[in-house]
């Protein structure tokens, strides 16, 4: 384990001087040259990325490795988060997940140009890519005709290593020890590159291999409120117990936009009558997350050039994931109303049940409340997973004339994603359950006498429901290339480019889905039970060999909640599966089922056309271009027993213009002007309009009904940017780009209540009621912004104070989206107005750096404002939607060059050590799911020669 001292005493030093670097690069035609790739310190990436900016003609932005295998990050999605106009989500599990440009989630992912998808998505999941494969990342936020047209906030091109890129041989070896605050633990990231190049009599040869491996033993902890729901007062109307539950088949409907009212004295209809309620929440569930994951990594590069005009390579690239999670979770209800009159009569401190509870003045939200017993359960989640993609590619590059390149590639890929999930859940009544909703929530448990309550006990558990679910993604595609450039001898018409593209894609997905829908006690009591085992088996407490799992120091005290409590244990469940299924009497050998199954063909044409003149004694240069796609789509959907329902061969075709002007306003002064059109074809999943039943799982009354759409088209984007940039140093340049985004067709879901036949139902369903869900191109929307950025390297500076840097951006957003609002009955009923999803109205990054000859320091700040991020389930009376927080990281890098060879390193990520917060709706009294994540220390080396 580190020293903290040590580590607390290096930041105090350095955070005056520390940075991170920002840098942007676009994507090249070529292979590149060695400056491309092996960089010599901070402000000489930074100065390659600038010059790649300056050159692009669209608008593009990247980060760019300062040596083999040295991204800025622990991977790739942290690493994009201070790319302006980049905004990473879905913290958690030791990284962040996921990455929206401009405030879209929908990003095309290439891997040296080439498209690559995971398992049935339509994009790679960048954050399985190990960073220390990486060499240069580049974000296109507008689109040329010759570009991959799927992705409408833009594309993220990851670039690896090959022997051309470098003079000759090449060896590079790295190794970092993370330690993971919160998980304490250390895992290592180890990664080698092996490359050289030789003169043959048959021309030169090139061959590299780089391999990489990453292992992260994480914690996450989460203290989630859980939803509302309308209560009656304490002193009720007729025919309600005081504070009894107001369930929506009285009359009101869940999942409403704005929620229910919440004001003082606000009512409900209820058979004619005006009742009175408060809102309060059902449910607080208590999360400590606890997992491994391993990401091993590598690619193959072999290059050939017999001669100057010609040139052959052969990539083989793979990555995997693997994952085993435990989720030790403990859900209370704390809206029961039963014993209300006991905890008044027994508690000196309530003379009436009035007191049990106190509102947010102003409001009918309850904000705290003592109840007595409460129904509580435990559960102990297990999941594994696993992905393994593989791509191979072989292909070449001719120049058949002085004016006529021709280069070609054939890619073939698969990706497949496995994973199972092992649950059961321990009930329990807790005597006495005290409950704060106010910022962060908080709940605690007694005895009837007001001693803390011992959660640790397994004698006071029930084994209850058990569920073994399992699934199994696949895809694969084959890709064919013809790209092709004329360089013509005109003044004005310079260059003239086409292409052709083929992509034949299969994917489809398997699932198993098992429940028990009751307790252990009763599947072996059952009367229809064959030889049932012995009922003793079902006694939690008498397992003595590894079925209790206790946690311990849950929050560290930062939240009011228990520190530890037992449940089963996911691996003991995982390795006695067969045990614990024939207990429940449920089937050990039951087989997948298959979902989906879908084959699309993609052709794409395009033709692109680059000019150049002189206004007013300055260049003006641009490119147009016309692309043109066609999908066909066969597709096959299976019911939830696994037969084929609907099988369709869907088409769509569009036209995809693009224009880019750049002109050079003065040496240092460069104007851009760049217009494109981009499409998102539906997920494959999104098709199947067969319904998935969900049982009512939370006690509310109904339960939930998931499908897809067959009738969904490709969501369409215009998109503008205009770029002003000004290049005043070598590693200088500041900038400011207005943008926008006129989206149509964006997919929302429609929602609406159902009571669908009996025969539809699942046997052994609670509930015969369901709030359906299902996508449409239901709404429209605008994106519009500002991005702004300035990186600063100031030239001749004292000689102490030489290195000194800041790199900064930001990025202003504002989005509307014209969404249905729904009746009653769940029906559509005019629309209104909201903000994109996932969309931050500001963010910022900004990065100090000083480098030294033999050492840089580096000290980073991201932060991004509140979104719009999800809609809840739409069961509750809450509002529906759920807001993120505002978030932020800091970030400190140190690095000393012991010789030319041999650097040694220490990062530290997520120093401020966050509290991140979700809310329902933009009220601060609806706190939703707050979340702890562990700061992260990491001392390396790396040697190169």
């Amino acid at each position: 384990m580190f020293n903290r001292s040590l580590i607390s005493s290096s930041i105090a030093v350095a955070i005056a001087l520390a940075g991170q670097p920002l840098m942007a690069q676009t994507q090249d035609a070529e292979a590149g040259m060695l400056e491309e790739v092996v960089v010599t310190g901070l402000r000489a990436s930074v100065t390659r990325a600038i010059d790649i900016k300056r050159d692009s003609l669209s608008v593009v932005d990247s980060i760019v490795a300062e040596d083999i295998g040295k991204l800025p990050d622990n991977n790739v999605v942290e690493s994009l988060q201070r790319v302006a106009g980049v905004q990473v989500t879905d913290r958690g599990t030791g990284e962040v997940n996921a990455v929206h440009i401009r405030g879209l989630p929908d990003v095309s992912t290439t891997v040296n140009g080439r498209t690559m998808f995971t398992s049935t998505g339509r994009a790679l999941e960048l954050a399985d890519i190990p960073s220390t494969l990486v060499s240069r990342i580049d974000v296109s936020k507008s689109r040329s005709a010759d570009q991959y047209e799927n992705g409408i906030a833009g594309t993220i091109d990851v670039r690896t290593s090959r022997p051309f890129d470098f003079e000759g041989s090449r060896v590079s070896l790295a190794g970092r020890a993370v330690h993971q605050e919160r998980a304490e633990t250390t895992d290592p990231v180890v990664s080698g590159l092996f490359s050289n190049r030789w003169e043959t009599n048959a021309g030169e040869f090139g061959a590299l291999v780089n391999f990489s491996y990453a292992k992260t033993r994480y914690r996450d902890q989460t203290m989630n409120a859980g939803a509302a729901m309308p209560f009656a007062t304490e002193d009720p109307a007729g025919g309600f117990a005081p504070m009894e539950l107001i369930r929506s088949e009285r009359g009101w409907m869940p999942g409403l936009d704005r929620g229910l009212p919440t004001a003082p004295g606000s009512t409900l209809n209820i058979d004619g009558e005006e009742v009175p309620y408060y809102l309060a929440r059902d449910a607080l569930i208590i999360n400590d997350f606890t997992g491994e994951r391993e990401r091993p990594g590598a690619n193959l590069s072999l290059q050939f050039a017999p001669n100057d005009r010609s040139e052959y390579t052969l990539e083989a690239f793979y990555n995997g994931y693997r994952n085993e999670s435990f989720n030790n979770m403990y859900f209370s209800f704390v809206d029961w109303w039963g014993s209300l009159g006991g905890l008044v009569a027994d508690r000196d401190e309530f003379d009436s049940i009035s007191d049990t509870f106190n509102l947010y003045p102003g409001t009918n939200i309850i904000r705290d409340r003592t109840i007595r017993d409460g129904f509580n359960f435990t559960s102990g989640d297990y999941t594994r997973s696993s992905t393994d993609s593989y791509l191979y590619a072989v292909g070449g590059k001719w120049e058949l004339t002085d004016n006529l390149s021709i280069e070609s590639e054939l890619v073939y890929q698969e990706s497949e994603y496995e994973t199972e999930f092992f649950a059961m859940r321990g009930t329990a009544v807790r005597p006495e359950i005290r409950s704060n909703f106010d910022g962060r929530p908080g709940i605690e448990f007694f005895e009837y006498d007001g001693t803390p309550k011992d959660l640790t006990d397994p004698s006071e558990y029930g084994m209850a429901e058990i569920w073994n679910n399992a699934g199994q993604d696949s895809g694969d595609a084959i890709t064919f290339t013809v790209d092709g450039e004329y360089r013509t001898d005109f003044d004005f018409l310079t260059r003239i480019g086409f292409g052709f593209r083929w992509d034949d894609r299969n994917t489809a997905t398997k699932v198993r889905e098992q429940a028990s829908n009751q307790s252990c006690e009763a599947a072996v009591t059952h009367p229809d039970r064959q030889n049932p085992p012995d009922i003793a088996l079902c006694d939690f407490a008498s397992y003595t060999d590894g079925l209790h799992h206790v946690n311990s120091d849950f929050m560290r005290g930062r939240a009011t909640a228990p520190r530890s409590w037992v449940v089963a244990s996911g691996p003991y469940l995982r390795d006695n599966r067969d045990h614990f299924m024939n207990l429940y009497g449920m089937p050990t050998d039951l087989g997948m089922i298959p979902s989906f199954e879908v084959e699309e063909r993609n052709a794409a044409l395009y033709a692109t056309a680059d000019f150049e003149t002189m206004l007013a004694g300055r260049l003006l240069d641009g490119q147009v271009g016309l692309r043109y796609v066609d999908v066909e789509t066969d597709n096959t959907f299976y019911d939830q027993a696994g037969n084929p329902t609907v099988e369709s061969t869907t088409t769509n075709s569009e036209l995809l213009p693009s224009a880019m002007l750049r002109y050079e306003l003065s040496d240092e002064l460069l104007l851009r002007l760049a217009y494109s059109e981009t499409l998102r074809m539906p997920g494959f999943n999104d098709l199947n309009p067969n319904i998935t039943y969900n049982d009512d799982l939370s006690n509310v009354g109904y339960g939930t009904a998931n499908s897809g759409n067959a009738d969904l088209r490709p969501t369409t984007s215009k998109n503008l940017d205009l770029s002003l940039e000004w290049y005043f140093g070598d590693a200088s340049y500041t900038y400011l780009t207005l943008f926008q985004r006129k989206v149509d067709g964006l997919v929302i879901p429609f929602r609406e209540r159902i009571r669908p036949d009996a025969s539809e139902i699942p046997d052994g369903f609670l509930v015969d009621t369901f709030i359906w869900s299902r996508p449409d191109n239901a709404s429209d929307g605008t994106l519009r912004g500002v991005e702004l950025g300035f990186t600063y390297f100031p030239e001749n500076l004292p000689e102490q104070l030489d290195g000194l840097g800041v790199i900064t951006s930001a990025t202003f957003l504002d989005s509307e989206q014209t969404i249905p609002v729904f009746d009653e009955t769940g029906q559509p009923d005019g629309e209104e107005t909201m903000p994109f999803f996932g969309v931050s109205d500001f963010s910022y990054s900004v990065a100090l750096a000083y480098e030294r000859p033999s050492f840089d320091v580096r000290m980073s700040y991201v932060w991004r404002d509140t979104a719009l991020n999800r809609n809840e389930a739409a069961l509750f009376a809450n509002p529906l939607g759920i807001y993120r927080q505002p978030e932020e990281s800091l970030d400190f890098q140190f690095s000393y060059r012991v010789t030319d060879e041999l650097t040694l390193t220490f990062d530290a990520t997520n120093l401020t050590e966050q509290f991140t917060q979700e809310r329902y709706g933009d009220s601060p009294y609806f706190s939703h799911v707050n979340t702890l994540f562990s700061r992260t220390f990491a001392l390396g080396a790396r040697f190169s020669f």
